[in-house]
């Protein structure tokens, strides 16, 4: 946690917004309740289309909270809708071999693990916390004036 997974990733996204790509940023529980939403209304394959015409899409902060066997399955059909079709950026503060516990299913969890990685660069930023650098145990600085 706060190696810069996010800030690395809105970097990127940022660059591809330079370069004249659509983009599309939200955290993982976000993408879940959009296409959960648009699920409930009957339009999920429509909003699968809509989210296929940004070239590259960023879910942020996946394995924070566990997902639902829908959320789970939700989540999936994203990924696998884009598989070889356009980019993604995922940021996760779980190792692969611990997806299964976010996805709540093992299998789930490797497909889409396939999808994710088959062509991918997989970047794992180790390291002390940024937020936590030079604080001490116990004491937090507020201001320049502690």
């Amino acid at each position: 946690m706060g190696t810069g997974k996010t800030h690395l990733a809105t970097g990127l996204a940022v660059r591809a917004c330079q370069a004249s790509h659509r983009v599309a940023f939200a955290t993982a529980s976000q993408w879940v309740d959009r296409l959960a939403a648009a699920h409930q209304a009957g339009r999920l394959q429509d909003e699968l289309v809509k989210l296929g015409r940004y070239p590259l899409i960023v879910v942020d902060e996946v394995g924070y909270i566990p997902f639902e066997p829908e959320a789970a399955n939700l989540f999936f059909q994203l990924i696998s809708n884009r598989y070889e079709r356009a980019s993604v950026i995922v940021t996760s503060n779980k190792p692969f071999g611990r997806w299964g516990e976010v996805f709540g299913d093992e299998t789930v969890a490797a497909a889409m693990i396939d999808r994710l990685v088959h062509h991918a660069e997989v970047h794992s930023l180790k390291g002390e916390s940024y937020r936590m650098r030079g604080r001490e145990l116990g004491h937090v600085r507020t201001n320049d004036n502690d």
